[in-house]
């Protein structure tokens, strides 16, 4: 996994409660077994009419609205259990969510594949709407070592939480598997200090 200490980004808005993985990438596209691939179909529905052409009105289509960063609304990530709806936003190019709430599967398969759900307060989220509402350009920190979010040119911030064993691999660009390999020289002095032959 890609390390994660500190972005600083544009954002897309994306206002809408209760997104459910369906949304996010759609059953029909689950065929796959990698993780490559899936983010020319996040939000497929949203984006693409029956024809395959572009919908104007949806944010992703909306060349003044780019980067790191999807700001969306409460509840984000209902649904099914589905771990290709965090492959799909990874693979498109995100690397933070912010929301001010996440489905707690949807969260933990984000945090196992490299992408930082941030959960922030309902006013604070509402902040972040109306100031990139008003400026596309604005650039939001995300600094994972202190658990912070800040709206840059504004002296609006806010605290997040997050597990810390997810945070140290996230930080390190550890997977579950990785972490382990990383503690090997400890496990293997404690099997000699252990077990007898």
């Amino acid at each position: 996994m890609e390390a994660f200490q500190e972005l600083t980004s544009r954002a897309v808005p994306l206002p809408v409660e209760d997104i459910d993985t369906d949304q996010i990438i759609p059953a029909r596209f689950l065929k796959a077994t990698t993780r490559e691939g899936f983010g020319e179909n996040l939000f497929r529905d949203w984006r693409y009419d029956a024809s395959g052409n572009p919908k104007e009105g949806f944010i992703l289509n909306q060349p003044e609205y780019s980067g790191k960063i999807l700001v969306a609304g409460k509840n984000f990530g209902c649904g099914s259990s589905r771990e290709h709806a965090a492959w799909a936003l990874y693979d498109y190019g995100f690397r933070v969510v912010i929301s001010s709430y996440f489905a707690d599967i949807f969260k933990g398969n984000a945090l196992n594949n490299g992408l930082l759900p941030v959960q922030v307060s309902p006013d604070f989220l509402h902040s972040l709407f109306r100031v990139l509402e008003g400026n596309a350009k604005t650039q939001i920190e995300v600094d994972l070592e202190n658990q912070k979010v800040s709206i840059q040119g504004t002296d609006q911030s806010e605290a997040f939480d997050i597990n810390p064993y997810k945070k140290m691999c996230l930080l390190n660009g550890y997977d579950d598997i990785d972490f382990l390999i990383s503690k090997k020289k400890l496990i293997q002095e404690f099997e000699k200090q252990h077990i007898e032959f």
